[in-house]
């Protein structure tokens, strides 16, 4: 049966207007669903669908999911009810995307369903990461501790993220200041001197013509110097969803460049090994760990290999085994597991693994923009250098004709 969206307004038990948006069959059975989740419908209109469905995880930052899981672990310690702690997140939630998908899990759980099924219908918002451990929680008894191994990785991605995008901030703005330094010089600085130029009655410097050649040539084709590279991005973008190939042979190139190689892996390793952590603290196996931490990985590489180790683990090889034979992991992370596993205490050794993937991360990142920043800096002087020499050169050699 199809299903339309519906934007609405209701007034929920404490008399507190919701809005937001759900899906319904039909005005009848919007009513049905909102009266189920305790909301009382006051207004409604079908929403056309133009794009991105309404279940889509764009605009449901980490942040709000972090409220969310902490949110849930304070109420399940003060032992209110799960159907009661959901209508008051829902009720409360700044995300308007979060309090639609918070209405229907609402509903799947009153309607019998668990917890971890009611997050399994929303892939896009709760991965497969947030099912497993909410899965394990419900079959220990203890969703308050997968609650805090949800917080704990969801707040190690957060301050990763935040990270990243500091240290690339500048470097960004760099980039598009050294940009428009060169179309302002090439399409409007460069041409009004280049008549004067060419009439001066001398021989012509080679990087003087070779920056009238340049600017002549932005001119004429500045269309396609700005569109180029728009193009081979969205090419790019093409054959890595139609082609798995080109997908794993790129990702290759990517993991062995020599300075983004070393950072991809870092984060890949730092992050899988949080997961991992994660997953195994809330009990549950090492092949369910596996499968569910492989999923945070990006690099086709790094899965290829991680497909390995799983096959390996499955015919009965021990864990740093398995990682080693990869031959994708550093010996450091092999030992640590090593360590870890005879042991018996696996899940603190993946911990400082993470940790100290983490700090080497943002090392890395330090190191990277330190060397963007002057290499652009360069750049950009290199490109002014250039165009004041061969302007004034010329202008210059004239004056000592002139005199002579």
């Amino acid at each position: 049966m199809a299903m339309n969206q519906y934007r609405y307004r209701a007034i929920n038990a404490k008399g507190r207007q919701i809005k937001g948006m759900i899906s319904a069959v039909n005005e009848a059975n919007l009513h049905q669903q909102l009266q189920t989740v305790g909301l009382e419908l006051i207004q409604c209109s079908e929403v056309k669908q133009k794009g991105t469905p309404l279940m889509g995880g764009r605009g449901i930052k980490v942040r709000d999911l972090i409220q969310l899981f902490m949110h849930l672990e304070q109420l399940q310690s003060a032992g209110v009810p799960l159907l009661d702690s959901l209508a008051d997140i829902r009720d409360t939630t700044d995300s308007d995307k979060l309090r639609d998908i918070l209405s229907e899990i609402y509903r799947e759980v009153s309607e019998g369903g668990s917890l971890s099924e009611a997050f399994a219908q929303h892939p896009k918002t709760f991965t497969n990461l947030y099912v497993s451990l909410v899965k394990a929680g419900e079959d220990t008894g203890d969703l308050g501790s997968a609650f805090m191994q949800l917080i704990k990785y969801l707040k190690w991605v957060d301050e990763l993220q935040t990270k990243v995008r500091k240290a690339t901030r500048y470097p960004m703005i760099l980039l598009v200041v050294v940009i428009l330094t060169v179309v302002v010089m090439m399409g409007l600085v460069v041409p009004q001197i280049v008549g004067f130029i060419k009439n001066l009655d001398m021989d012509i410097p080679f990087y003087t013509t070779a920056l009238i050649s340049s600017s002549e040539f932005f001119q004429e084709w500045w269309w396609a110097v700005l569109i180029t590279p728009v193009i081979l991005l969205i090419i790019y973008k093409v054959l890595r969803r139609s082609s798995e190939e080109f997908n794993y042979r790129m990702d290759v190139i990517f993991l062995n460049s020599p300075i983004a190689g070393n950072l991809i892996r870092k984060i890949s390793i730092a992050r899988y090994a949080q997961t991992f952590g994660s997953l195994f603290a809330s009990g549950i196996d090492i092949l369910g760990c596996l499968a569910s931490a492989k999923k945070t990985v990006t690099n086709m590489a790094l899965i290829e290999a991680l497909d390995l180790v799983e096959e390996k683990v499955k015919s009965g090889s021990p864990l740093s085994e398995a990682f080693n034979a990869s031959g994708e992991f550093p010996s450091l992370v092999i030992r640590m597991i090593k360590i870890g596993e005879e042991s018996g205490n696996l899940t603190p050794v993946l911990e400082q693994v993470s940790e100290f993937y983490t700090k080497d991360v943002d090392e890395a990142v330090d190191g990277l923009v330190t060397m963007i920043e002057p290499a652009l800096t360069g750049i950009m002087g290199g490109l002014i250098m250039w165009i004041a020499v061969a302007v004034f050169g010329p202008i210059y050699s004239s004056f000592e004709n002139i005199d002579m």
